[in-house]
């Protein structure tokens, strides 16, 4: 039988809440308490840099910031510096790998691409991967990051997963809070969204609840919708 999973779509949380959130059901999921879930969600304007710490990336000063109201963190996934913000899909997927799945950290990445391959490919898109780089991308561009965290368990066996992925879908987003770093260190290309590859007018809402059936292709899960109160771990 297939495990299950609260999946819940939240339509604005701050980056600190979203990550406290994330360790806490991380710690409940390594007890054997509550369920797996998936988070669903946007940031307000928030820069995160992750484990490889370029802070050179980083292209404004601390009054800049401010300024243009955006946050910062130094956080523990893996990766560089990148941005979340308003008009893009950012998923945790906080799920429990046993050490008898043959599924490593790069495995676990390219699932999340796939999944993201995969629901493009429905939308006539034709993405894929590029050589030496993470996340999916059309052509040159860069459409969706992923940066990930396999957390070890000490009461069960084997690692629970957090942080996740981040998809660009509404029109116009490389201009905003992109201009202020070098997104994930890479230089020589730039990023783009779904709405600006196809044309076509996507609310993130709405493609939350479509692209969760191509995160079950890839982990069966039972999945269930559940409320933002619901879904608020033990703290």
């Amino acid at each position: 039988m297939s495990k299950p999973l609260d999946v819940v779509y939240i339509p604005m949380l701050d980056y600190e809440e979203a990550w406290n959130r994330q360790k806490a059901i991380v710690q409940q999921l390594d007890e054997g308490e509550g369920a797996e879930q998936m988070l669903l969600l946007q940031h307000p304007p928030t820069y995160t840099i992750g484990s490889q710490n370029h802070p050179e990336h980083l292209l404004l000063s601390e009054d800049e910031l401010r300024e243009q109201g955006i946050s910062l963190f130094q956080i523990d996934r893996g990766g560089d510096i990148t941005y979340h913000g308003p008009g893009q899909l950012v998923g945790y997927p906080l799920i429990v790998l046993g050490r008898d799945e043959a599924l490593d950290l790069h495995g676990y990445l390219r699932c999340l691409e796939q999944m993201i391959i995969d629901y493009l490919a429905d939308q006539g898109i034709e993405a894929g991967r590029k050589d030496s780089y993470t996340g999916v991308w059309i052509g040159d561009l860069k459409i969706a990051a992923i940066g990930v965290k396999f957390n070890r368990c000490k009461h069960r066996r084997g690692f629970v997963t957090s942080h996740g992925f981040a998809f660009n879908i509404t029109s116009g987003i490389q201009h905003a809070g992109f201009q202020g770093i070098v997104p994930c260190g890479i230089e020589q290309y730039g990023v783009t969204s779904l709405e600006d590859i196809t044309a076509k007018t996507y609310t993130v809402e709405q493609v939350a609840h479509d692209i969760v059936p191509y995160f079950n292709r890839i982990f069966p899960y039972e999945i269930t919708w559940i409320t933002e109160k619901e879904a608020l771990p033990r703290l």
